[in-house]
């Protein structure tokens, strides 16, 4: 058997590295005559001839090297893997003309044959655009708009207290506390279902189903993503271990797929009244396919909206730690608007400039999706004489944007004072660019913007966040720096002091109560 097998293998190998070159041959040539008598490609670094890239690209914190590339190319560039045409943007303008404004040919995503090998895969995030994507966006809609937000301010607020108090018994631990806080609104609103402040099964299984999947879109991870004709490799063959990969991944998927969502419709089976989104989803279906379509729903929802508040709040903390001037720039603002009598809400934002600024400016200091999501071109396409072909991967560079230092001077810098005019207003640069573009920007933008925003002002008014001291008093730097994938960065972990401002301050959170909130 064993004497097959390797026969088998041998000829596949050999047949792969036949149909392999003979593609690049195909798409060379064809690229070369449609250039030749056409539109050339954007300006973009030295390919070799095979391969293309393929070598250039690193396997951790592409953006940088984007970054480096846009100095040198321009603010649109072009990169080839094998026969795979890349666009990268680092420029605003230029994505919203492509994104916004030509959105039919720029809303689809990019093949991904490692996603492919998992049964079932209508995550939304990587469905291509088309019908079903659209039903997957209408459902979210009607939960996650401006105004169907307003009704989980009351849960955001109670999950704010009960932050606010864990930081206040355990302050060490605040990193767990605010990946609690971000899952435990999400849950709530998605399943009506209260989250373990520490080792909750569910939320354990899916963090290992999204550490998984973002390995499965994570570029270089695995080679059949860019020679999607290994997906005939077998899992016995030499280097077919990614299939097993596949095989595992799936089984978590489903656990995490399938699992809150059927708690969900046991309770509502024994006629518990439940005010949560895919209780209200469950209701109006009817088909296997339908089911199928509100677990991916749910799923990509948890799986984006958890994480990116995860990031954005833990960058937030790195920030004060390093800049006490702008935490007590904006703590004055807070006592001078607020008081010390209660609590900010939201209904207080308006009136905190300074405060808004600091929120946008930890979005902007390092964007929770450096990269943003990949789009596909479905047709031919063409920008200041540049040809785009069809079929192009076109990646939006989020960090390129925000280190862009005619529109950010001195961009490493955390400085909140650049989002205000000369005559002391907020400007019109919100950082929306940071939730994505066109058809395919976040749809739960709205409910992550009021939690973060909620949290840190709370934070602020409440708590001073100092670096550690050593034995002889003197304070120890926080240069954490950020890890990345591809899903989201986050700062490396780190410590901090965190101290109730005042005892009046501690008991104004203590005060509070805790209510048993229905989801919504």
């Amino acid at each position: 058997m064993s004497t097959i097998r390797a026969f088998i293998s041998s000829w596949l190998l050999v047949d792969l590295i036949v149909i392999c070159a003979v593609s690049l041959v195909v798409f060379k040539l064809g690229n070369f005559v449609f250039s030749s008598a056409h539109t050339q490609l954007p300006p973009g670094p030295p390919q070799n001839w095979i391969i293309g890239n393929l070598l250039d690209l690193p396997r951790d914190n592409q953006w940088l090297l984007f970054t480096e590339w846009s100095r040198h190319y321009g603010e649109i560039l072009y990169i080839r893997v094998l026969h795979t045409h890349i666009i990268v943007v680092n420029s605003v303008e230029v994505i919203t003309e492509l994104f916004d404004k030509r959105y039919n040919t720029y809303s689809s995503r990019t093949p991904t044959p490692m996603l492919d090998l998992l049964k079932n895969n209508y995550f939304t995030s990587s469905l291509p655009y088309g019908n079903r994507w659209r039903a997957h966006r209408r459902m979210m809609q009607t939960f996650l708009s401006a105004d169907a937000t307003k009704s989980y301010r009351e849960l955001q607020h109670q999950k704010v207290i009960n932050f606010l108090k864990l930081l206040i018994n355990t302050p060490n631990k605040f990193l767990g506390h605010i990946r609690h806080e971000a899952l435990a609104i999400v849950m709530s609103a998605l399943y009506a279902y209260d989250v373990a402040v520490e080792n909750d099964p569910y939320v354990d299984i899916a963090q290992k189903a999204v550490a998984n999947l973002v390995k499965t879109i994570l570029p270089g991870s695995f080679l059949v993503n860019v020679i999607p004709i290994l997906r005939i490799v077998p899992e016995w063959f030499p280097g077919g271990g990614f299939k097993t990969f596949a095989r595992e991944t799936q089984a978590l998927v489903d656990q995490m797929r399938d699992g809150t969502i059927n708690v969900v419709r046991t309770r509502m089976v024994t006629g518990e009244q439940l005010n949560c989104i895919s209780a209200k989803l469950l209701q109006d279906s009817t088909t296997d396919d339908e089911l199928l379509d509100i677990k991916s729903v749910c799923t990509t929802l948890y799986a984006a909206g958890a994480e990116s508040t995860v990031s954005t709040l833990q960058t937030f903390f790195y920030a004060m730690s390093n800049y006490y001037d702008v935490q007590r720039r904006a703590q004055e603002e807070i006592d001078a608007i607020v008081g010390c009598k209660r609590l900010p809400t939201i209904e207080d934002r308006p009136s905190l400039p300074y405060v808004e600024a600091l929120y946008r400016e930890t979005l902007r200091w390092y964007p929770v999706f450096p990269v943003g999501g990949p789009h596909y071109t479905t047709d031919e396409d063409t920008y200041e004489g540049y040809r785009i072909p069809k079929g192009t991967t076109v990646i939006p560079n989020i960090w390129g944007i925000t280190r862009n230092q005619s529109r950010y001077p001195d961009p490493e810098s955390f400085n909140p004072s650049r989002f205000f005019q000369e005559d002391g207003s907020l400007n019109d640069d919100d950082v929306r660019y940071v939730f994505g573009f066109g058809r395919r920007s976040c749809p739960g933008r709205h409910l992550a913007s009021v939690t973060v925003w909620l949290t840190i002002v709370n934070v602020l008014a409440t708590f001073d966040i100092r670096r550690k001291k050593d034995l002889f008093g003197n304070e120890i730097p926080v240069n954490a720096g950020h890890t990345g994938n591809a899903l989201a960065i986050h700062p490396h972990p780190f410590e901090c002091d965190i101290t109730p401002r005042t005892e009046a301050k501690k008991c104004l959170i203590l005060e509070q109560q805790l209510i048993e909130m229905p989801a919504v």
